[in-house]
């Protein structure tokens, strides 16, 4: 695919400084691209994309003349997104069920989904307009899958669940797996039935390798716009707000409720039964051992403010001088008491 820098431009919606005749084949990052490429950069790195032997780039407002030509606009990154959609024709599959795949009693798959070989769906499943199943996905029993849902090879949507429109579930992950739920009695564990289900809302993603719990009874629920990376596990019974972002080894147990736009960064934790507010951010490795207010920024274990955490790794690196002198100073201390003793 070829298109002009100017069409580019209109594209995005941005302002061309340069050649708009210039001829773009392609879309690629700073170190990779070629002379038919389109890249992008915003600070810290526009400095060094004057070296870059891209065709032209985006940057955004206020960056600056470029020795090649540019497209300046709001946000680079989400412009550059677009432009890869655009240079990346999505796949395509003939529509319908394959031969190979197997369809249980009255399950109902929509004319225009697709079902690829050696995929099931099971007995009273629902698959709407559009949905895509690869092979090896399971669905289970009275499960429903939305439209236009992508489920990649492998992935598992249990009994009863049910799966929004325009989500994305990645290689096996495993939507409904049963809640961690047991009973002890003289040393004995008694499983506890796990009979609900898990809903998953509209434009959900959802990464390879996630297991998300059923609910005991009623619904785990992962609220609209929600994106899931890799390795992250969600609790039974547990209340995912919308458009929150949970990124890979998080766990989040049973019973956790999250406001709207939460963000977790990599092996965050959580106890469980506790309601965490909207609009907030938790860096990597925070535990979260409680309740918390909304517009929080965490960091640590326990967490506490990200400006407090900032305060006691910048004292604990200073720890080990500080424990050099004590040393000195006890040792100093005990030369006084010696001589002192020695005058008496």
């Amino acid at each position: 695919m070829k298109m002009t820098l100017e069409q580019i431009a209109k594209l995005v919606g941005g302002r061309l400084a340069g050649d708009g005749a210039v001829i773009v084949e392609g879309a690629a990052g700073l170190e990779t691209a070629r002379a038919t490429d389109v890249t992008f950069a915003v600070e810290p790195h526009i400095q060094e994309a004057k070296a870059v032997k891209a065709a032209a780039i985006l940057l955004p407002e206020g960056a600056g003349e470029f020795p090649i030509p540019a497209v300046y606009v709001e946000d680079p990154r989400a412009a550059f997104a677009k432009l890869l959609e655009t240079f990346t024709p999505p796949l395509s599959f003939p529509k319908g069920v394959s031969d190979l795949a197997y369809v249980g009693p009255e399950a109902s798959v929509a004319e225009d989904a697709t079902v690829m070989p050696f995929a099931v769906v099971d007995a009273h499943a629902v698959v709407g307009d559009g949905a895509v199943i690869y092979p090896h996905v399971y669905i289970g029993q009275y499960a429903t899958i939305g439209e236009n849902t992508v489920i990649y090879s492998g992935a598992t949507v249990r009994e009863h669940c049910r799966v929004g429109k325009r989500v994305v579930i990645h290689s096996s992950a495993v939507i409904g797996a049963d809640g961690f739920g047991f009973t002890t009695k003289d040393g004995v564990h008694t499983k506890v039935p796990q009979v609900g289900n898990v809903v998953v809302e509209d434009d959900v993603e959802i990464g390879a390798h996630v297991g998300i719990d059923r609910a005991t009874t009623g619904s785990t629920v992962i609220g609209h716009g929600t994106k899931i990376d890799n390795l992250v596990h969600i609790g039974h019974n547990c209340r995912i707000g919308a458009n929150n972002i949970i990124v890979a080894q998080t766990g989040i147990s049973g019973s956790t409720e999250t406001g709207p736009n939460v963000t977790f960064g990599g092996q965050v934790g959580t106890v469980g039964h506790i309601k965490i507010g909207g609009n907030s951010v938790y860096a990597a490795r925070s535990g979260i051992i409680g309740d918390m207010p909304e517009g929080y920024f965490g960091a640590g274990f326990p967490v506490q403010t990200h400006q407090e955490w900032l305060r006691m790794q910048s004292a604990l690196r200073k720890l080990p001088a500080l424990m050099k002198r004590v040393k000195e100073l006890e040792k100093k201390a005990a030369q006084i008491d010696a001589l002192g003793k020695e005058t008496e």
